[in-house]
């Protein structure tokens, strides 16, 4: 007991004596260190708060980005299995049609050259048409002198012959009966003869 005793004894010597100067210096540091705790925990929540609201950005963002890729995925793959085939058909179906219009190529050419030639012939006659028509309303006097004295008539040259012998035969007779007058004229003339006494006579 006595053991015990001054052991109590020796550690009430040992353990420090709190006075109040140095318990309110203790308080204070203590509430300074409460203080910066408390500050250092508010700037840890505003920092964990807008590293939230990144976080949260950046996982709408993502999201927006999985839907985009997702839908990209979705076009491409609707283009591989249904676009795609339709593109491929169709372009068999225009070589095909392709084809086929080289091979009729030739002969549309030929039934081309053959309307020409058609077109051709009856833009021929329309013009041989409307001379004729021209020539055939034509005064009788200004076609036979067309034909007589130029080489543009739309006549024969078998009807040309023909026309033009009868005028010079036409023009020799009538020269002829003229030269007769003429030189009877000139008779009559040199014997003083008068017409109405010759003829009373």
């Amino acid at each position: 007991m006595e053991r015990y005793g001054r052991r109590d004894v020796e550690s009430r010597e040992d353990s420090p004596i709190w006075e109040p100067h140095s318990l309110g210096a203790a308080l204070e540091s203590s509430s300074r260190r409460a203080l910066q705790f408390e500050h250092k925990i508010k700037d840890l929540e505003t920092k964990l708060s807008l590293d939230l609201s990144n976080s949260r950005a950046i996982e709408t963002l993502l999201h927006e980005v999985f839907t985009g890729l997702q839908q990209t995925r979705e076009r491409s793959n609707y283009a591989l299995t249904d676009t795609v085939p339709s593109i491929a058909h169709s372009l068999n179906d225009d070589l095909i049609a392709l084809h086929e219009l080289e091979e009729q190529l030739p002969e549309v050419g030929g039934q081309i050259r053959d309307i020409r030639v058609a077109y051709d012939r009856g833009r021929d006659k329309a013009r041989d048409l409307i001379s004729s028509l021209e020539w055939l309303n034509t005064p009788a006097s200004l076609r036979l002198r067309a034909i007589i004295f130029t080489p543009n008539a739309p006549v024969s040259r078998r009807w040309k012959a023909i026309v033009r012998t009868l005028f010079a035969l036409t023009f020799l007779i009538c020269a002829w009966i003229a030269w007769i007058t003429l030189r009877g004229a000139v008779r009559a003339h040199r014997q003083r003869l008068v017409w109405g006494e010759r003829l009373m006579s």
